[in-house]
């Protein structure tokens, strides 16, 4: 009974850091891209007309 319940504690946990390492992977990659994109909207401010 105590074997079942490991392999059932052990595989939540790989899964819980799975979804852990992906959610900053997605973080990182959005961060990068906002900064990206504001650096290329900075760039054409003076092309700007309103």
């Amino acid at each position: 009974m105590s074997e079942k319940l490991y392999k059932r504690v052990k595989g939540s946990g790989a899964a819980a850091i799975t979804t852990g390492i992906i959610t900053v992977v997605a973080g990182v990659v959005c961060g990068i891209l906002m900064i990206v994109t504001g650096a290329k909207l900075l760039a054409a401010k003076s092309d700007t007309l309103f």
